[in-house]
């Protein structure tokens, strides 16, 4: 990771300020398009130099490229956001999913993966940034989980696994960080289809179609972006503590519709 700062944004402190990770693609690239649209500065964070570049001429956001698993570039984005007036929103997009096998068949590698990125990632970045949002008097931390944490499904052993404990320690941190004044908000999509999270989990441009064939409307990353972008903006004393959205072609995690 480098300190170096992309985009047009004006540096100088704002009402309005969040870090957001994952924001070279899917949710977190359209959650840095919705808050800089509303005015908001934001710090967008992710590993992909050249989309997060791309993404901060368009929007007006500042490009900060770097891994969240790696403490040392947690550290340099830290310093870099206390030099440049801190923020008051930290919006944890970050994760994602690695292969469907069984128990029977699990891959070590993509379980260590899934739980360095979504849970591990998740807790380095509230940890290093939780003294900034206490002392701003009115921080707010969002977790987008999934509702693969919230109901088991064959197959997704790992994800469910890894969104279960990123949804536990979303609970405990709300229980946590009240007394601080400290919201902390979960959104939990159902199935969204975005451009790289099917892809990525199942390898191949086949697989990752098969799981939207014959569904009517599935969710779009700016949908969910919006979800997120309303409940990190409205006034501090509501905290909308869990916002379970999906598809009205997907009832629940076991019943999606798809037709033809």
């Amino acid at each position: 990771m480098t300190e170096g700062i992309q985009g047009k944004a004006n540096i100088q402190p704002a009402k309005k300020t969040a870090v957001v990770t994952g924001a070279s693609t899917g949710i977190g690239e359209a959650t840095v398009r919705a808050l800089t649209a509303d005015g908001w500065k934001v710090y967008a964070v992710a590993r992909r130099a050249d989309r997060l570049s791309a993404l901060a001429d368009e929007s007006g956001a500042i490009a900060v490229p770097a891994d969240i698993s790696k403490d040392e570039d947690i550290d340099i984005l830290l310093r870099l956001v206390e030099r440049h007036g801190g923020i008051d929103t930290l919006i944890n997009i970050a994760g994602g999913a690695r292969g469907a096998d069984t128990l029977a068949n699990a891959q070590t590698e993509d379980w260590d993966w899934m739980y360095q990125v979504n849970v591990l990632g998740t807790m380095k970045m509230i940890r290093a940034f939780l003294p900034m949002l206490r002392s701003n008097g009115e921080g707010t931390i969002l977790n987008l989980t999934s509702t693969a944490g919230l109901a088991v499904y064959e197959g997704g052993g790992g994800y469910n696994a890894a969104k279960y404990a990123q949804h536990a320690l979303t609970g405990a941190l709300r229980l946590e960080e009240a007394e601080h004044n400290v919201r902390v908000i979960e959104v939990a999509p159902g199935l969204v289809h975005t451009e790289e999270f099917a892809l990525n989990r199942l390898g191949s441009a086949e697989a990752a179609a098969k799981v939207y064939a014959g569904v009517e409307k599935p969710l779009l990353a700016e949908d969910v972006a919006e979800v997120v972008r309303y409940a990190v903006s409205v006034p501090h004393h509501i905290n909308l503590d869990h916002i379970t959205v999906r598809p009205v072609a997907q009832a629940a995690n076991h019943k999606l519709i798809r037709k033809g």
